[in-house]
């Protein structure tokens, strides 16, 4: 991984439109109708124990936390089409292994790739799984060091690209 890649994240075109789509929403329509509605509130009166105005503030603090959210993904992000369907692990694979005598599917990427409700879980290529396991063909085994210091075998069964 190169200096200008390590710490961003792989999307795929279509995420990462979908992703400034979002951001434009949120920062256009979405600030206006918070602002309206933080605005129409402050004019009930007493903000004390006003519950519409401190629900539309906690509801302003959620949407510029994911706007600059939003803004770092985008602005780090390594933009690329789908994966070959080569059965190489890389970012935007879906992934199957076998480690602890488990099977376990999995993204390997960035969580922002899965559509919503997919309950697909997601590893980044930056984790050490995730790391361990780029470049890898079904049937290869790799070894990483886990968070406590052990070291986890890990055997490729399947990789295959995201298809939401």
């Amino acid at each position: 991984m190169t200096t200008e890649t390590r710490g961003a994240s792989y999307l795929t075109q279509e995420a990462h439109d979908r992703l400034r789509a979002e951001l434009t929403t949120l920062t256009g329509e979405g600030r206006s109708e918070i602002s309206k509605r933080i605005e129409a509130a402050r004019d009930e009166g007493d903000l004390k124990e006003n519950g519409g105005y401190h629900a539309a503030k906690e509801e302003q603090g959620k949407m510029e936390l994911r706007i600059r959210q939003l803004e770092q993904i985008l602005q780090t992000a390594v933009v690329g089409a789908a994966p070959a369907d080569d059965g190489v692990v890389e970012p935007g694979m879906v992934v199957t292994v076998e480690m602890f005598g488990d099977t376990e599917t999995f993204l390997l990427g960035s969580r922002e790739i899965i559509h919503e409700g997919d309950a697909l879980g997601v590893y980044s290529e930056q984790s050490p799984l995730g790391a361990a396991l780029m470049g890898a063909l079904p049937g290869d085994t790799v070894t990483y060091q886990a968070p406590n210091g052990s070291s986890v075998e890990v055997k490729v069964v399947e990789a295959k690209p995201y298809q939401p």
